[in-house]
């Protein structure tokens, strides 16, 4: 497995609004990429920052992952996220050197992420992506 780089990084917000305008004056600019993902329960604002994301993430749901996250440990760096070449590759690598995952792959635009358990890696949730960004989407 190779990581190609720091794919982004994601912090837990309570208010998603409240929280841009915490953020945004230091950034110098609106979302590059707002975007809702139901299936995992997010509102995100995310901003290109060179080749990295930095993502603002709110919960839907007070069942959702990011909810539960900010009621254990309060708002904050969530999750950092790594470019890999396969998303599938890397999860078979990692398990057989002993790492364990919550679930499996699993699906965003066109492609794939899984994330590696914190207690293997510092107490870091770490999430493997595979996504092929192209220059355009860039900010």
């Amino acid at each position: 497995m190779k990581v190609n780089k720091i794919d982004h990084i994601c912090v837990a917000v309570k208010n998603l609004d409240e929280a841009r305008k915490k953020w945004e004056p230091i950034l110098g600019k609106s979302p590059d990429d707002p975007y809702v993902d139901e299936p995992e329960k997010i509102r995100v604002a995310r901003y290109w920052l060179g080749d990295v994301g930095f993502e603002l993430m709110e919960s839907t749901s007070p069942d959702g992952d990011v909810a539960k996250f900010i009621e254990k440990h309060g708002e904050g760096i969530m999750l950092i996220g790594f470019n890999v070449d396969n998303t599938r590759k890397a999860i078979d690598e990692l398990k057989g050197k002993g790492y364990p995952f919550i679930g499996g792959a699993r699906p965003f635009r066109d492609c794939e992420f899984a994330f590696v358990h914190p207690k293997a890696v510092n107490g870091v949730l770490l999430e493997l992506i595979d996504y092929k960004w192209k220059p355009h989407e860039r900010g």
